[in-house]
């Protein structure tokens, strides 16, 4: 692949002083430059694409939880490489900061304006869609960073290949977000998260610099890898333009099992189990009997199983061939009761029971604004961790209800708490103080964004943020792009 493809001549002035100052248009007046902005964006990417408008604009800076917003001055929507080197190269010599966003499905308020001072702008990705052809020989493919996770996977599956990433909000979330935050999703215990699906990059740095790797070789060491640098990175680097992605055969027979457990630790002894005896095991969801009941009221759904039980466990196992005995033989030796396993082997019957647990981010969306905390916990640490958080929640926010559900067979859980002030952090330092302290992670796969920014630290040292400065100022000086993202107070 050919950077050309998707670069189109883009700017690739040398990289400024890492030292971070304000930038050359700075000293005027910032209405002054916002407006003269907004000719020069205008002059890039065309009238229809620059929205300033507040009704155009307001889509863009509200995120999907409802938690984050701000305002911006304007969005600009270029449609190449080239175009977002000179958006960026504009912004930088106006002085005036940058907000990248996707498909605005992140849940951490970091590809939304920072605040309401209208004085960012919004650089969407959604316009660079173009998909390349698959190469067949490598299972790899080239794609624009605007490209939904669904069109991915389709244009993959027609040439016989699967791209393994797979989240519900896989219809808007963008490939270019995915990569940002290293998204993970359903089944990292088998194929991995974005980190290891990305061969290469091309992106823009803020002064409007190009730097572009596509050329998926599987063994490149010359120097440092930018590609996997900006894997993760959240927009504070970079905007992405183009991803070079690793595919897998495609693996078109499914069989699923909902089962009833007792408890967590029971959840954790099945998994291993299966993980030695299904080697196509590709999900494990963990699930709550107080988040299935929310989540059948709010899809009216009927129960899953004859009777409740207080945990779920959903698996999936997925190969070239039907590997539904496979799943059956496994299951044989878990010694469950009859009534405790719903099997689905054909796309009806999967669909629905996947139902249960996908549809636990919009039932909890339903009831309320929600503090979201993507957490990571070592595997053994999971049943102690429910344990102590509900002991948490009920002694310090009574009038919190919690929703826990997540992907058991990595060790990250999705804690979801309604009830408490969306603008008050106390819930959050609290279950991300009780994450730092089973030496887990205070950020799975959604990022830090500026709503885990104070609490960095749990999860990182002093010196490896120090570190992580360094870099945001040596490729971003005049610290423009994202700046409310990852470091708080930065």
């Amino acid at each position: 692949m050919n950077s050309s493809d998707h670069n189109h001549g883009g700017p690739t002035s040398p990289l400024r002083p890492a030292a971070r100052h304000a930038s050359p248009g700075a000293t005027l007046p910032l209405a002054v430059r916002v407006e003269a902005l907004e000719e020069d964006l205008v002059g890039i990417v065309g009238r229809p694409n620059v929205l300033s408008d507040a009704e155009l604009r307001a889509p863009y800076e509200v995120d999907w939880t409802r938690r984050f917003a701000g305002r911006c001055a304007m969005v600009a929507r270029p449609g190449s490489t080239a175009e977002v080197a000179a958006v960026l190269a504009a912004c930088c010599a106006r002085g005036v900061s940058v907000v990248p966003q996707g498909g605005n499905t992140g849940l951490v308020g970091a590809s939304v304006p920072p605040d309401d001072s209208g004085t960012c702008v919004v650089v969407s990705t959604r316009r660079l869609s173009k998909i390349d052809p698959i190469d067949k020989a490598a299972s790899q493919v080239t794609v624009g960073a605007g490209v939904t996770l669904a069109a991915l996977q389709n244009a993959a599956a027609a040439e016989g290949f699967a791209f393994p990433v797979d989240l519900a909000a896989r219809d808007s979330a963008t490939v270019g977000g995915m990569v940002a935050t290293n998204a993970g999703g359903l089944h990292v215990i088998r194929y991995g998260a974005m980190r290891q699906r990305v061969l290469g990059v091309e992106a823009v740095l803020a002064d409007g610099t190009v730097i572009s790797h596509l050329g998926g070789l599987l063994k490149d060491n010359t120097g440092y890898d930018l590609s996997q640098l900006l894997v993760g990175s959240e927009g504070t680097l970079a905007i992405i333009t183009a991803i070079r992605v690793s595919l897998v055969p495609e693996t078109p027979h499914r069989a699923v099992a909902l089962l009833g457990l007792e408890s967590t630790s029971r959840a954790l002894d099945v998994i291993d189990k299966l993980r030695a005896n299904l080697p196509g095991l590709q999900a494990a969801e963990l699930f709550f009997e107080d988040g299935l009941a929310l989540v059948r009221s709010h899809a009216r759904l009927g129960p899953p199983l004859a009777r409740a039980y207080p945990v779920y466990l959903l698996v999936e196992v997925a190969g070239r061939v039907d590997c539904t005995d496979d799943l059956l033989n496994a299951l044989t030796v878990l010694d469950l009761p009859e009534d405790a396993a719903a099997i689905g082997v054909d796309t009806s019957t999967v669909t629905k029971l996947w139902e249960y647990r996908e549809r636990h981010t919009e039932a909890v969306s339903a009831i309320g604004i929600p503090h979201k905390l993507d957490v990571t916990l070592p595997q053994s640490h999971l049943p102690r961790f429910e344990k102590d958080l509900r002991s948490l929640l009920a002694g310090r926010f009574p009038e919190a209800t919690l929703v826990l559900f997540g992907h058991a067979g990595d060790g990250n859980l999705h804690v979801n708490v309604v009830g408490p002030d969306p603008n008050d952090d106390a819930v959050d330092e609290a279950v991300l103080t009780l994450v730092a302290s089973f030496g887990g992670s205070i950020s799975a796969e959604h990022g830090i964004g500026r709503a885990k920014a104070r609490w960095l630290g749990l999860s990182r040292s002093a010196s490896e943020i120090t570190a992580m400065k360094a870099i945001k100022a040596a490729l971003d000086p005049y610290g423009i792009l994202n700046p409310a993202a990852l470091f708080a107070g930065a």
